[in-house]
Order: C-alpha cells, then sequence, then structure tokens
C-alpha cells in the first residue's frame, strides 16, 4: 500500500518576520499522525500572489494532501480564496447557507451590522466543497484534482482546530487508507546526546527499516523517541514494544520516565501517587518554577504556593535567610539556598520545595560567579540536597536551564524518599 503523506502550507507576512509564532501547523501535525498521515512538508509563505501559486504547484508533486492555513479573512491582504478559486479553474458564488449563517450570526448573536466584507466571507469558488465553520465567519474549502486534497482553513487557530476536527480528519479516513503510526519516547536526563548515541549504537543497528530511532535533545534532557509506520498495527505494536523494551534498559542509569511528558508533569504524577505537596522559593528565575508546575491541570492539589525573592529585603523578611548570610555568603549560594528552601517549605507547610538563586545574564557576573552560576537546593522534612550548575548561554535560556535541572534534581530526591 503506497503510503500517505501531507504537507501544511502556512500564509501570512506576519509568519515570516516572527511577529506571530505558527502554532497552527504543530497541532495539525499531531493530529495528522494519530490518524496515521506523516508530514512531509511544513512550508511558510507570505501574502504574495505567486510565491503561493508556486508553493502549491511544488508540494502538490509530492503530497496527497494539501492543508493551506491563513489568508482567507475579509481585508485586501487576504488573497488566498481568489488564489484558489483561479488556480482550480473556477468562479465566485455566494454560498447561501454560509450566508444565512454569518446574518443570523451579527444579527441574534452579535447584535452588530453586517457589513459588506462580512457579506463577502460568504463567497467561495464554484469548484469547492464547503466546510462550515462554527466558531467564525469564513468557511474552509476542499478541493480535489489528480486523486489528491487540498484543504483550506482560517488561519485563526480555533476557527482551524474546529474545521479539521469536525470536518477534514474524518474526510481524509474515509478517502485515503493510511496505515498506522505508533510512538515510544522516553526522557532522559544527566546525559548528552553524544554519549547515549554511543551507548545504544550497536541496538540502533537492530532497528527495521519501517522504524526510525530520533534523538531530541531540550534544556539538558534528551528525549529518544521510536516511530514506527506499518499497515498491520498488531505486529507494528508488538514490534515497537519489544524495541522500546530493550532501550529503556539500555539507558535505564539516565531514565527518567518513559512517557512522552515533561519534568513538571512527572512531578505533579509523583507527588499525586504520594498525596504530598511542594512548594518554591524563586531568585534568579522569577517564578517561571512555579508556572511550570501550575500550568499543569489539577495542580492545586499538591502545589501550594511560592516566594518570589528577588531581592536582599524579601529573602530576609519573607524568607527568614539571615543578614549574616546574605552578606558573608552572598545571595548566589549554597547557604542562601539552603536556608531559603527550607524556610519556604516550613512557612508553606509542605512536604517538599525548591529554591534557586543565581546570575542569569547579561549583567550581574563577578569573578567567582560568572553569567549562568544557579544554585538550587531541593527538600523535604528530613533531606536536603545542593548543586551548583554553571550554564553558558543567555539570559532566557539560562532560566529555562534551571529550572529544568532543580525540577529533575526534585524529581530524584522524591524517588528515593520511597
Amino acid at each position: 500500500m503506497k503510503k500517505v503523506f501531507a504537507t501544511i502550507i502556512t500564509i501570512g507576512d506576519e509568519l515570516l518576520i516572527g511577529q506571530v509564532i505558527d502554532t497552527n501547523s504543530a497541532w495539525i501535525a499531531q493530529e495528522l499522525n494519530k490518524i496515521g498521515v506523516p508530514v512531509k512538508h511544513r512550508v511558510a509563505v507570505g501574502d504574495v500572489y505567486e510565491d503561493i501559486w508556486n508553493t502549491l504547484d511544488e508540494e502538490s508533486k509530492q503530497a496527497d494532501i494539501i492543508l493551506i492555513t491563513g489568508g482567507l479573512g475579509p481585508t485586501a491582504d487576504d488573497i488566498t480564496k481568489p488564489l484558489l478559486c483561479e488556480y482550480f479553474g473556477g468562479k465566485m458564488i455566494m454560498h447561501q447557507p454560509t450566508l444565512d449563517y454569518i446574518t443570523d450570526l451579527f444579527e441574534n448573536i452579535l447584535k452588530r451590522p453586517m457589513i459588506d466584507r462580512n457579506r463577502k466571507q460568504a463567497e467561495v469558488p464554484d469548484v469547492c466543497t464547503v466546510l462550515k465553520n462554527e466558531r467564525g465567519t469564513a468557511p474552509g474549502m476542499l478541493f480535489e484534482k489528480n486523486g489528491k486534497i487540498f484543504v483550506a482553513l482560517p488561519g485563526v487557530p480555533h476557527e482551524m482546530k474546529w474545521i479539521m476536527s469536525n470536518h477534514v480528519l474524518n474526510i481524509i479516513t474515509q478517502k485515503f487508507n493510511t496505515g498506522f503510526i505508533e510512538h515510544r519516547t522516553l526522557l532522559t536526563a544527566g546525559v548528552g546526546e553524544s554519549f547515549l548515541a554511543e551507548m545504544i549504537k550497536d541496538f540502533e543497528t537492530t532497528i527495521p527499516s519501517h522504524i526510525k530511532l530520533a534523538y531530541l535533545p531540550n534544556y539538558g534532557m534528551v528525549r529518544l523517541r521510536l516511530t514506527g509506520f506499518s499497515n498491520d498495527k498488531k505486529t507494528l505494536i508488538h514490534e515497537i514494544d519489544t524495541l522500546f523494551y530493550t532501550l529503556k534498559n539500555l539507558v535505564k542509569e539516565f531514565l527518567v520516565i518513559d512517557e512522552d511528558i515533561p519534568m513538571e508533569v512527572v512531578i505533579g504524577k509523583l507527588l499525586n501517587e504520594r498525596k504530598q505537596t511542594i512548594a518554591t522559593a524563586e531568585s534568579c528565575t522569577g517564578g517561571y518554577i512555579a508556572h511550570l508546575l501550575t500550568s499543569i491541570p489539577g495542580s492545586s492539589s499538591y502545589y501550594e504556593g511560592s516566594v518570589i525573592s528577588y531581592s536582599y529585603a524579601v529573602k530576609e523578611n519573607v524568607l527568614k535567610v539571615q543578614n549574616k548570610t546574605l552578606n558573608t555568603a552572598g545571595a548566589v549560594s549554597e547557604e542562601t539556598v539552603k536556608e531559603m528552601v527550607m524556610n519556604v517549605m516550613q512557612i508553606m507547610n509542605t512536604d517538599y520545595a525548591i529554591a534557586v538563586s543565581g546570575i542569569m545574564g547579561p549583567g550581574g557576573e563577578t569573578a567567582e560567579k560568572p553569567i549562568g552560576t544557579a544554585w538550587v537546593a531541593v527538600a523535604s522534612k528530613n533531606n536536603i540536597i545542593t548543586q551548583k550548575f554553571h550554564f553558558r548561554f543567555d539570559r532566557a535560556r539560562n532560566i529555562q536551564l534551571t529550572a529544568t535541572n532543580a525540577l529533575n534534581l526534585m524529581r530524584q530526591l522524591i524517588v528515593d524518599n520511597r
């Protein structure tokens, strides 16, 4: 059976200049993966007629499904709809069901007058199948040519997602025999990508051609992902599970978890299992660790709160770090984070706590404490662990690395406290 491929084309100058981050492609790719459709290319194109036209030509040579987002709005820079009309040799017509829907939306729900620009949203090429958009005014459009499908979707994420979920994914599964894609992912910490590759080089030679191994390094962690494609789902699952079992044993010394979840979710699962709680005291990360922990739904069951002690005064007056400690060892020191972590745990009355203090840059360094220096302390009621880190990147990445490593140190403490 021929493998079916997709291409995702995102349209808009705002994407090319970095004014808007393309989250649509990532979401679409994830949804296509679930139904067994690998994405061959992701292409961003500006609001230039010739560029969009040429991209459609090029990508339709390589993919069976071409998904396009953006450029369907009512303003002059929204050129996708008229371009597609010309590309597929159609003419613009008024789609009455869409017009009725838009009219009802403005008159009865929004209670606003509908102008001609809004009415034009109901105009579509007569060669397309209209895909109703119940989250906005621009409908989706489906075109077919030479056995391939082209789908134009609004660029507004919640509108695009609704049309994909309620129309497009079903159309794809009905039209194409897509096969099956399976993933298995594990997370490692405390080891570099190159060292991991050396560890499992013999294992890699045993992987069949329809299963691939990917290394995904990020902020001091490395994910290893096995991805398999087959028409026989049962056999594929058996193959990939067998390989994954072997892989986990090979890297068990550095294994964090055998799921594709971030460290903050790992912490949450561990704490929920034990019905225990945690608090944080943050200086250099400015609340970023608290943000990560509380971004998880249900985190209120285990996360009590944080003290963002950016200044000496807050460290001393709120966290009760001794004045002598701050003046002798300094804010960025093992002595200070030890007092921070023990005191915030007592203040918040939690089972565990994390404290961090460091110099994230670009200023504030000294000869003894260069940019990227970070002290981390994690504690339970009967144990405390500290570690000094030296990062070498810009401010944002140093903050992220400090937070990720602090969470991993916390994970190790919780696991060891079993």
